[in-house]
Parts: structure tokens; sequence; C-alpha cells
């Protein structure tokens, strides 16, 4: 990814920059570990959005590892830390299935891959053969660890926020955490209604998995193939923010209203004008 590409990304608004601010304080010093980080954009820009927090980047893929070290270097990001790692559900060595690829629609744009952005630790499913631009041609072998684990080694007592995209082993993660689960106050990630790996968890069990937690959803944005998804931990905020949070997505829904009504008078305002023409 070139320094323009990159750029673009990280001023473009992030989906939940306006739940985190409500959640969280500029100033703070959180903990934040983005899971499954690829080239290192969303850990840049979770470090503009909060200077002062400690952000955990985790990715599997070298050839990801040493684009995420060039994009740190590009930004001067200094409170970032790569752990060449893929968290899942023990430690150990695991098959990485690799993907690569460009669409055909964007396939003028060498600067952003999006065939990168794929790759698991789940074997892709049958669903998958239907985006011909995407292939997974090899499997790797990388190193596996566990959330538990990487906090009890860091000294972590609570994660302020994670950010995880790690293409259905969400589960797998969140069940590497054991009681650690705890300690984490809010959790924003891919979700999928419909298998694109093999044995993957799905929209149903991903919620599941969060209600026996004491987690509550307060975004989704999953259709009916795939989407995202932020929780957060009943221990850590009060119906204070809750209200506030709802009210933002009830004022989004009311500007969208709006926006339609006048793109639509907007539109008749054309047609008469042309009328009054003829």
């Amino acid at each position: 990814m070139d320094k323009k590409s990159l750029d673009n990304y990280i001023k473009s608004p992030s989906p939940i920059k306006k739940e985190l601010k409500i959640l969280f304080s500029h100033k703070k010093a959180l903990v934040i570990f983005d899971i499954g980080s690829c080239e290192g954009e969303d850990s840049i820009r979770y470090s503009g959005l909060f200077p002062n927090s400690k952000i955990y980047s985790f990715e599997a893929l070298p050839k990801n590892q040493k684009l995420l070290k060039e994009n740190f270097k590009k930004c001067s990001i200094n409170n970032a830390t790569l752990f060449p790692i893929a968290l899942s559900d023990k430690k150990g060595i695991s098959d990485f299935y690799v993907s690569y690829g460009q669409p055909q629609h964007d396939a003028s744009n060498p600067h952003w891959d999006y065939g990168n952005k794929s790759s698991s630790l789940l074997e892709p499913d049958e669903t998958y053969k239907k985006h011909e631009w995407l292939k997974f041609g090899t499997s790797i072998k990388v190193e596996t660890d566990t959330l538990k684990n990487i906090c009890e080694s860091t000294n972590i007592k609570e994660i302020d926020f994670i950010h995880m995209d790690v293409q259905g082993a969400e589960l797998k993660v969140l069940i590497g955490a054991e009681e650690i689960i705890n300690n984490i106050k809010a959790i924003w990630l891919e979700v999928e209604n419909v298998s694109l790996y093999k044995n993957q968890p799905l929209k149903n069990d991903v919620e599941e998995f969060f209600f026996k937690n004491n987690f509550i959803k307060i975004k989704d944005t999953v259709n009916n193939i795939s989407g995202d998804q932020l929780y957060i931990n009943t221990k850590y905020f009060d119906g204070y923010k809750i209200i506030l949070i709802k009210l933002l997505h009830l004022a989004q829904k009311q500007i969208k209203t709006i926006q339609k009504v006048l793109s639509a008078l907007k539109r008749l305002l054309t047609k008469i004008k042309k009328t009054i023409i003829r």
C-alpha cells in the first residue's frame, strides 16, 4: 500500500468512531488489541483516535507483517507493537490458509491489496468460489497463542477495546481468552450469516457467546452475508452511555431519512422545472 492509499484509509471515518468517543476518553491510556491487523491500517487509525493508548497488533502472515512495519514507520507510529502470531484457542503451530487476488473492478489500483485480507486459520468454504478473483493457493504453518497467555505474559489485567478481523476464527480467539473475557470492555468484530470458511461460527453462535458472557450488542451492520458487530461488557458501562449511543443511532437514522426526503424533493423539483420549460 502506498502512502496516499494509506492516508486516504486512515482519514476516512471509522464506522464506530462516534461510539468509541462516547465509551472512552480521547486522552485515556487505553489498552487496544488489533487482532488480524493485516497491514496495520486500523492500528494506525486507533493510534490517532487515542494517542495515549498502547496498541497490540497481531498479524500471522509474514508478507503483511513486513507491510505493517513499513506503514508504522511511514506514519511515525510509536505506541503500537507487532505480535507476529495468530491468536486462537490454543498455543502451538497451525495451518494458515493464504489468500490472494485483485477484483476486476479495481485491477488498475495495485496499491490496495484486496487479496491479502481473507487469509485464515480456517479452510475456505465452497462459498468463496463465487468470488472468482479471490484465490487460496497455499497454506503455511504459523505460530498460535491465546489471549489469556498474551495477557499473562505482558501483565495486562484489562483490555479496553478489541478490533478483530480474523476471517471466521473469531470464536477461537474469544474462547482462548478464558476468564480474561470478563476483563474486556468492548469488542468490534466481523460476523458472518453464511459460512465462508469450513466449520466457522455464524452470527447466532457469536451472539450466543456474548450473551452468555454478559456483553450487550450496541451496533450491528451484518447483512444477509456478513458485517460487523460492536459489543460492550455490562460490567464496565452504565446505562447512561448506552442511552447516549442509542440516541446517536436514532439521530443517524433520522438524518438518513431527511436526506432521502431532500433527495426525493430535489428530483421532483427537477421534473417540475423541465415540465415548465417545455
